[in-house]
């Protein structure tokens, strides 16, 4: 189905197709990522700001200065309650450190909305606009357990992970690829724990390429013969495909990824990545400065997708190595709906 499709009709069958205000002037929002460096932050935040600017709603924008940055995030939280903003869109770094200040935000009578990464627990917040990040590790393990086939059993995997802090959106992501992929999970909210000696071991990445490139030589080193690689999104995997290159390893190495930006999908259609999961940051910024407008209209609250404790905003394997069972878009499609 084509994403387009699938969100506007998962858009009119949860509700969250909102009637705006002819005037928001005086309604004030902020938006709060991870970075402002990620392409997916970055698309996120122009996300927002075409939205706002559409519906007249005043936006701030703020940003760690890395990923797993929670302090300036919390701060940004207190300059946002200080302003009597009317919403707040969240890409939390730690999604279990940030519900205090959530908690206040709320209190204030702040619209508190999560983009992308749920909080811990994800009621914490109002709403959730995000991608199905479980279903986004399961595509790709889906795929990777069908493209290595009667492999799969001698698989040597390595895990490349965002922060030791294990916010939400790096273990359902981790544990959706290993699901995917058909390893047994220990405790499903959290990575690291299982016992299948297919998995070499897991780093952490930051989600940025230097960190791909370290947490893949580190993982190299403890074993040499890995042939499968799980990365939290495609700026680690090119740092992983890197670390690769270096020691001659690139073309027996199987890269799967999450994010569906540009650069990362050109990466597929070049060979450097396998498959990759495409979520779209830009429906979740759009809809969220939405959702505030109409709160501050009539003191609404979005609702999730039918079935679900959040709003999913849709997800679709990219690869130009299709396999039966698992649906998936060629990089063609992948690059018309690209982002970064």
């Amino acid at each position: 189905m084509n994403i387009r499709t699938l969100i506007a009709g998962s858009v009119l069958a949860s509700g969250a197709a909102f009637a705006v205000p002819a005037s928001a002037a005086d309604v004030s929002a902020c938006l709060i990522t991870k970075t402002d460096t990620n392409p997916f932050f970055v698309k996120m935040k122009e996300g927002a700001s075409e939205e706002a600017k559409k519906l007249g709603v005043q936006l701030k924008t703020y940003a760690g200065k890395v990923d797993g940055d929670n302090e300036s995030q919390v701060a940004a939280i207190e300059t946002c309650i200080a302003d009597h903003a009317k919403g707040i869109l969240i890409a939390a770094s730690d999604t279990k450190a940030i519900v205090p200040s959530v908690k206040k935000a709320r209190d204030a009578g702040i619209l508190v909305i999560a983009l992308d990464t749920p909080l811990d627990p994800i009621d914490a917040a109002d709403a959730t606009f995000a991608t199905d990040n479980m279903k986004a590790g399961e595509l790709i393990g889906q795929w990777a357990k069908a493209t290595v086939g009667d492999k799969a059993d001698d698989a040597k995997i390595a895990m490349l992970d965002l922060a030791v802090s294990q916010p939400s959106v790096g273990v359902l992501r981790d544990q959706g690829f290993l699901q995917g992929f058909g390893i047994d999970l220990g405790d499903p909210k959290k990575w690291g724990d299982e016992t299948d000696p297919r998995v070499v071991g897991h780093e952490v990445t930051a989600g940025n390429e230097e960190g791909g490139r370290k947490a893949m030589e580190t993982l190299l080193a403890k074993d040499s013969g890995i042939n499968l690689v799980y990365t939290i999104n495609e700026p680690a995997a090119a740092g992983a495909y890197q670390a690769l290159k270096a020691v001659g390893m690139q073309d027996g190495v199987t890269i799967v990824s999450v994010d569906g930006g540009c650069p990362g999908v050109q990466n597929v259609q070049e060979g450097v990545i396998g498959a990759t999961s495409q979520q779209y940051p830009l429906k979740m910024a759009s809809l969220g400065i939405e959702a505030i407008a109409k709160f501050a209209e009539d003191g609404s609250k979005p609702q999730p997708t039918e079935g679900k404790s959040f709003f999913d905003t849709g997800v679709q394997l990219v690869t130009d190595k299709p396999v039966d069972g698992v649906e998936s878009i060629d990089t063609k499609e992948g690059l018309k709906l690209c982002w970064g």
